[in-house]
């Protein structure tokens, strides 16, 4: 058969769908569960405003446990994850990497900011898919051989079993721990830049700006959004790897013990409850 008589390989046929379903899946699911994640987590440095409804421990990790306890309260919480999470990034991460190997980056050539961040782009999108894969497998799926000192993530105990794996274990910051949490902070940072740059490129994709014009102001959007995320995301990071093990727990046991939200928690009743409650 002759060149010009075969059918278009798949994903030149329908390389304007695919790209779509690529851009849109990179921020609904991917990119909203990100922005409550990194909410959720760094709770451990904001969450400290509840010091005065949770006066056990480090408030910070109490309102962490908290918002933990409401997330696997959800009922079908394995279904969210799998169908809601995980095959929308493996969708995603697939495309991208196919988009990856078959563009023909410049920035050799033409050294400006756009040449730039399209190779930042895919480096991101490369370096986050693998840290994404440790931060599931290590602390969803407990591969816990890949944990300095091999300490298992516990929903219960959310915010102190998290600080020990980013630690290295519960006596403070080992060398392996400061590792895992430079790992971590290089891993937040591009999963923050690949979605800040994926939504300022997702607006031209869908035709939403189209002028110079247009691209500057929401550039300026997506900069300023992926500043705010950028700060949640690094105080996580730094909140877990300084959280003191012990001091958390306490928080942790006081809200397990019933004072599920810290809003509501009476501090009298707190510190008349036993303190050694719960598993150790």
């Amino acid at each position: 058969m002759p060149d010009h008589d075969r059918p278009a390989p798949f994903m030149q046929r329908h390389h304007f769908l695919l790209r779509r379903l690529h851009s849109l899946a990179g921020i609904m699911p991917i990119g909203v569960f990100l922005m409550s994640h990194l909410t959720t987590n760094s709770s451990v440095v904001w969450g400290l405003v509840n010091a005065n409804r949770i006066p056990e421990g480090h408030a910070g990790a109490g309102t962490f446990q908290h918002e933990v306890n409401f997330i696997h309260s959800l009922p079908y919480l394995i279904l969210i994850e799998v169908f809601g999470l995980w095959l929308p990034i493996a969708f995603h991460a697939v495309l991208g990497v196919y988009y990856a190997t078959t563009g023909r980056p410049n920035h050799a050539r033409y050294p400006y900011q756009d040449n730039w961040r399209y190779t930042l782009q895919r480096i991101s999108g490369y370096v986050g898919v693998l840290f994404i894969f440790y931060h599931i497998a290590t602390l969803r799926w407990g591969w816990t051989f890949l944990i300095p000192g091999g300490t298992q993530w516990e929903a219960q105990y959310a915010a102190s079993t998290l600080a020990m794996a980013l630690q290295g274990g519960g006596d403070g910051l080992t060398t392996p721990g400061l590792l895992v949490s430079a790992g971590y902070m290089v891993g937040v940072s591009l999963l923050v830049f690949h979605l800040a740059n994926g939504l300022w490129t997702a607006a031209i994709t869908w035709g939403l700006t189209v002028t110079a014009r247009a691209q500057r102001r929401w550039g300026l959007v997506c900069a300023g959004l992926g500043a705010a995320m950028m700060v949640m995301a690094w105080s996580a990071v730094i909140g877990f790897a300084t959280l003191d093990p012990a001091q958390a727990r306490l928080a942790e046991e006081a809200v397990n013990r019933g004072h599920a939200d810290p809003a509501h928690v009476e501090p009298a009743e707190i510190l008349t409850q036993n303190p050694e409650g719960g598993r150790p």
